[in-house]
């Protein structure tokens, strides 16, 4: 198959092309500017340039490969509502252009698509209050002739190269001199290596069921507790409990997803296309790789 890759030189993109290439698919990778045009043609993938800003310099490329994987978002938590929104747009743009065309369509989603407290799982809906839902409105185009599909991602995808929510955690520990977590800490958070994940991806794009959620789960929920205390350890500094109404003092923008309670399961996934996570999990990374507590990452802005 011939498949085009949003964020293809992301994190997470990246190893979707590599998975691809290995597979032996052919790939067209969006690339914004000439510096990613140039890494995605030095893996053997080619370059198309555009944007996910401009819907008009994507569709066109649509019609010359045989399937697309989502991988791009705008991770600019200051417009986080706007930017969900803006990708479900996109996406409504895309599926109707291969409206009829039985190509699979794949984006990225989340695992806190479903309401907090409970194990959410592939089959749960969507909930329609929360902003990342807008990102898989486009499913229903699988009545339309086309192939939709959504992996959604955990709060952590992790190992070497990962700049979310773990290294926000870990430079707000630095810079606070205390690694904490909320009350007794017991929320948790699930997790996957981006690799799993990229095989995820791929497995998805090659025979994933039209209009169908896939989780990409390897840990199920880790407690908080539990990574403020790896935290703590690789920064060197002590673990401290807070309580709730001093969290926003003390995590800022980041409050909402250290108290955040959001296990999820990956059990349908596994069952469906024989998927299964074979990479490190979070707390064996967190304890082997030490460019999580390099100063010199650049983690999301805390």
């Amino acid at each position: 198959m011939k498949i085009f890759v949003t964020g293809a030189t992301g994190f997470i993109g990246s190893s979707i092309v590599d998975e691809l290439l290995r597979r032996g698919h052919a790939v067209v990778g969006l690339a914004r500017s000439d510096a990613s045009a140039t890494k995605l043609q030095a893996k053997g993938a080619q370059a198309h340039r555009g944007s996910i800003y401009d819907a008009a310099s994507i569709v066109p490329v649509l019609n010359e490969v045989d399937g697309v994987i989502h991988a791009a978002f705008n991770h600019d938590f200051s417009t986080y509502a706007q930017n969900c929104l803006d990708d479900g747009v996109l996406l409504e743009r895309m599926a109707e252009s291969l409206r009829g065309s039985g190509k699979p369509l794949i984006a990225t989603s989340g695992t806190t698509v479903i309401a907090p407290g409970h194990l959410a799982t592939e089959d749960q809906p969507a909930d329609p209050a929360i902003p990342r839902s807008a990102s898989e409105r486009f499913l229903r185009f699988h009545e339309f002739g086309v192939r939709t599909g959504s992996v959604r991602l955990p709060p952590s995808v992790h190992g070497e190269g990962d700049t979310a929510f773990v290294p926000a955690a870990i430079a707000l520990a630095r810079r606070a001199g205390v690694s904490a977590y909320i009350g007794d800490g017991a929320n948790r958070w699930p997790a996957v290596h981006r690799d799993d994940a990229a095989r995820l991806f791929c497995d998805v794009v090659e025979r994933g069921e039209a209009g169908h959620c896939f989780n990409a789960v390897q840990d199920e929920g880790i407690p908080f507790r539990v990574l403020a205390e790896a935290i703590g350890k690789g920064l060197g500094v002590p673990v401290r409990s807070l309580a709730p109404e001093k969290a926003a003092e003390h995590f800022g923008w980041f409050a909402r997803f250290a108290a955040a309670d959001v296990p999820a399961s990956s059990r349908l996934t596994r069952e469906r296309l024989s998927w299964s996570p074979r990479e490190n999990t979070l707390l064996f990374d967190l304890d082997s790789l030490p460019s999580y507590f390099d100063l010199s990452v650049k983690a999301l802005s805390i």
